[in-house]
C-alpha cells in the first residue's frame, strides 16, 4: 500500500487579472521548496483574493490528489502540475475527495489538520483552465478534493508523511456530500456533531434545512 505523503506545497505566485467580482484571483498557486509554516489562516506567503467566498479557518488549505490530477491530464490531453487547481497540497497515496469529513490527519511532526468540505467550482476556476463548461465538468467528474481545517499549527514540506489519526464513524465523504447529499448523511453528520466527534461549517446546517425541506415537500 502506498504511503500517503505531501507531493508539492503551493503557494500564490502572482495575482491574475480576472472578470470576477474582484478584479483579481489568487488561484495561481505554484510549488516552493523548503519547509512552510502553517498558521490558522493556512500557509505562510499564501493569500486568498476573494476573502468572503474562500480561505478562513474552515478553508485554511486546500488538498488535491495526484490521482485526480492523473485523471484530468487524461481528459484533457495536458499535464497538470502541482497548483493549477489553486491547491495548496498536491497529495498522493489518499484520496481528499474520499476523506470522511472531520477526519484528521497529522502531516509531517506536528502539523495536524482536520478535513471540512469540497471544493464547489467557481467561474474563476472555469477561467483558471480555460474549457468551455468547466464547471459543469468538474462538478459531474466529482473529483473536487477537500478543504482543511488547521487543528494544530506546524510546518510542512514536500515529501512529508500523511497519517491518518481519527476517521468518524458517520462515514459520510466529502465527495459523497458534494456529489449527493441525503438526508440520511444530514442525519448522520448533526449527530455526530451533536456528540462532539466532529466540527461542522455553518454552509452545512443551511444544507440541513434545504434537505429536510425537500422532504417535507
Amino acid at each position: 500500500m502506498e504511503t500517503a505523503s505531501v507531493l508539492a506545497v503551493c503557494v500564490v505566485h502572482q495575482l491574475l487579472s480576472d472578470e470576477g467580482r474582484l478584479g483579481v484571483t489568487a488561484i495561481d498557486k505554484r510549488p516552493v521548496q523548503g519547509p512552510v509554516k502553517v498558521h490558522r489562516l493556512g500557509l505562510r506567503g499564501d493569500v486568498q483574493a476573494d476573502r468572503l467566498d474562500h480561505g478562513g479557518e474552515d478553508q485554511a488549505l486546500y488538498a488535491y490528489s495526484q490521482d485526480d490530477a492523473d485523471y484530468w491530464t487524461e481528459e484533457l490531453g495536458r499535464d497538470i502540475p502541482p497548483g493549477y487547481f489553486g491547491e495548496n497540497l498536491r497529495v498522493a497515496g489518499l484520496s481528499a475527495t474520499n476523506a470522511v469529513i472531520g477526519e484528521r490527519w497529522r502531516i509531517g511532526l506536528d502539523l495536524e489538520v482536520e478535513v471540512t468540505s469540497p471544493r464547489v467550482p467557481c467561474s474563476t476556476f472555469q477561467r483558471r483552465v480555460g474549457e468551455a463548461h468547466w464547471v459543469k465538468r468538474f462538478t459531474e467528474a466529482g473529483r473536487v478534493g477537500t478543504y482543511l481545517r488547521v487543528v494544530k499549527p506546524g510546518t510542512i514540506q514536500a515529501g512529508d508523511h500523511i497519517h491518518r489519526l481519527y476517521v468518524p464513524a458517520h462515514g459520510v465523504t466529502v465527495g459523497k456530500w458534494f456529489a449527493d447529499p441525503t438526508v440520511e448523511d444530514a442525519d448522520a453528520l448533526r449527530d455526530a456533531e451533536a456528540d462532539g466527534s466532529i466540527r461542522l461549517q455553518p454552509e452545512y446546517h443551511r444544507m440541513f434545512e434545504k434537505l429536510q425541506a425537500g422532504r417535507l415537500a
